[in-house]
């Protein structure tokens, strides 16, 4: 079974910054700036969090993956924003 995940990051170094994006990339939807959804099987999750395990430093970053439920069934994705309106995202990972 696949379950929905919020994946959102702070991470405190530019260069993991960009690495942790580039991870996320390959699992799952670019919603928001470091805002991922993504639809995982358990081995996938697992996987993944140990591709990010290995990229960030601990003590300084932080990763949180929210579970949604089940991916199947969920119906259709409603996003709904406050201020500026939600677009998809499809942009690369911009640091200065």
């Amino acid at each position: 079974m696949r379950t929905t995940y919020l994946v959102c990051y702070d991470i405190a170094n530019d260069k993991r910054l960009r690495k942790v994006f580039k991870a996320c990339k390959n699992y799952g939807d670019h919603l928001q700036f470091s805002v991922f959804e993504c639809d995982l099987s358990e081995i996938e999750k697992a996987r993944f969090e140990a591709e990010l395990r290995d990229l960030i430093v601990h003590t300084e970053d932080q990763v949180m993956f929210v579970r949604l439920g089940p991916s199947e069934g969920r119906g259709e994705r409603v996003i709904s924003a406050i201020g500026i309106p939600y677009v998809t995202m499809d942009a690369p990972c911009y640091v200065f």
